[in-house]
């Protein structure tokens, strides 16, 4: 599906949002693709995200399905706006056992005030994508509450 952003400097506004998030920092998450209504984000292994078999802790690997979502949604909403996840459900597919964790989103549909995502979680590991998680999103635009403190 094909969307068009409200705003023309989307990419500004969802990068600045992205490292205005200290959560980011501290997981070392790295936004590297932002188009009108995709998000793809990605998270090196460090052992400090993992459970106790050494795989990324499944709050890890939901935090860059909600996040993946938060921000392909919020590519196409208007400049003064905010979001936040009003739902989301996650099926965690196979362990997050690899290198590389890597978050794909996409809008689904974009209403007046809810947004839907789609969001797929990858685990790589020697070279290969492999499907970890899959997670479905409601998101809700807060017109005329800007994305800042």
């Amino acid at each position: 599906m094909k969307f068009e952003p409200k705003t023309t400097d989307f990419k500004k506004k969802v990068e600045q949002s992205f490292y205005r998030q200290k959560f980011m920092e501290l997981i070392s998450a790295k936004l590297i693709d932002i188009k009108p209504g995709f998000c793809e984000i990605q998270i090196p292994y460090d052992p400090t995200l993992t459970q106790q078999h050494d795989f990324f802790h499944a709050g890890i690997i939901s935090t860059i399905a909600d996040n993946a979502a938060g921000y392909a949604g919020f590519s196409l909403m208007e400049e003064n706006s905010s979001i936040l996840t009003v739902e989301f459900k996650l099926n965690l597919i196979s362990p997050g056992d690899g290198e590389l964790l890597i978050g794909r989103s996409n809008v689904l549909k974009n209403g007046r005030t809810l947004t839907i995502c789609r969001s797929e979680v990858f685990i790589v590991k020697n070279g290969e994508e492999k499907l970890c998680a899959a997670s479905q999103s409601t998101l809700i635009e807060l017109k005329n509450k800007p994305d800042e403190k």
